[in-house]
């Protein structure tokens, strides 16, 4: 685990996910500095009353001036042009953001720009937006997608990829195409589908008695997520319209046939989708519970071309393979170097040293005790 107890970060963006991180940081980091910026006066001086940071900065090129890693927490739509203000501020700083969408900001950066600004989204979060429902817990164990272009620096993505392990959360690489459509279907679908139930059952009124009045615990933990910050979740939904409007369209699909079956009487079909949503849901809570085993090293000689860290992370990634931890041995410009991948269990091991000789790596894995995991 890399030493931060020298690093001074900054946010960007102060709310509950950006104060959660100043106090993540801090608590479990030993980070000294956390300067912060925000739009307003009150909500920074809220986070610094809180402890979410210990600074605070009157701009971005302030906030940034003079940190080493930079978290952008923003509205979506905004953090292209805060990144770029970011990394023209702080010339040697890793620049990172807390966004839900990647494809559209991935694809808009330069080659410059993608050597030390690298997609990140931490899947977590509550339905109580705000620094003041911050907390140092709420990455525990949660998956942070990273997203990185062609041309960055191993060591800044070591470093990174070292910092939210560091807080709790489990690094994860992923390709952001991959990243905006998975979202689509799993998080940002059903913001959509709970607003739809919310206003629906709102608008009905029988007898003088509101529908929403009768509502139980299944119709709460459905539209859970309803009315959540309206800026936020439109700057997302049109950020993603891609895939969010396929992942609808995918939806209608299935609601249609599950009407043609209720129309038609027939029980079978319906009797069928329930067992097979139960077995999927185990698959999701087993996935969340997986209990780590035996560590391996996963050794993979490298040339230090653009191109090569962000293929051998995505791919393993994309495989359900978590990368524990990573370090990047640089041997030459020539030579190139020797990337080292921890990774739990020796089973996995196997999985990762085979998916990545077949895509021409010369891949191997040792146990972690025989090996220098850097």
């Amino acid at each position: 685990m890399p030493d931060f107890s020298k690093t001074s970060i900054a946010i960007i963006g102060v709310g509950l996910m950006g104060g959660s991180l100043g106090l993540a940081a801090q608590e479990r980091l030993g980070v000294p500095r956390v300067t912060g910026f925000s739009r307003t006066a009150r909500t920074l001086q809220r986070a610094e009353d809180l402890g979410a940071i210990t600074d605070q900065a009157g701009s971005i090129e302030e906030a940034a001036s003079g940190a080493d890693i930079i978290f952008v927490a923003t509205p979506v739509r905004s953090i292209l042009d805060t990144v770029r203000q970011a990394l023209a501020a702080a010339p040697d700083a890793i620049v990172t953001d807390m966004g839900s969408t990647k494809s559209s900001l991935m694809a808009a950066l330069t080659a410059t720009e993608e050597k030390r600004f690298i997609g990140g989204h931490p899947v977590c979060g509550a339905e109580t937006a705000g620094v003041e429902n911050a907390r140092e817990e709420l990455f525990e164990s949660a998956t942070w997608f990273l997203t990185s272009g062609r041309g960055i620096d191993p060591s800044n993505f070591e470093r990174l990829h070292g910092f939210i392990a560091g807080i709790g959360a489990v690094p994860t690489a992923i390709d952001p195409d991959a990243h905006d459509r998975i979202m689509a279907l799993v998080s940002h679908l059903p913001h959509v589908l709970a607003n739809a139930a919310m206003n629906q059952a709102g608008s009905l009124n029988l007898d003088g008695r509101e529908a929403l009045l009768s509502a139980g615990p299944s119709f709460r933990d459905l539209t859970r997520v309803a009315g959540s910050n309206p800026r936020v979740w439109t700057d997302i939904f049109m950020e993603n319209r891609r895939w969010l409007a396929e992942a609808l369209r995918e939806h209608r699909d299935s609601i249609d046939d599950i009407l043609v079956a209720v129309d038609a009487g027939d029980e079978k079909a319906l009797t069928r989708m329930i067992p097979e949503a139960g077995a999927n849901r185990d698959r999701m809570l087993e996935a969340e519970n997986l209990a780590p085993s035996e560590l391996f090293v996963v050794k993979v000689p490298v040339f230090d071309k653009p191109g090569v860290l962000s293929q051998v992370t995505v791919a393993l990634g994309n495989a359900g393979i978590n990368i524990e931890d990573l370090a990047f041995h640089r041997i030459s410009i020539e030579q190139g170097g020797v990337l080292s991948l921890v990774v739990s269990g020796s089973e996995t091991g196997d999985r990762a040293v085979e998916l990545l000789r077949g895509l021409g790596y010369d891949a191997v894995a040792v146990p972690f005790t025989n090996a220098e995991a850097g």
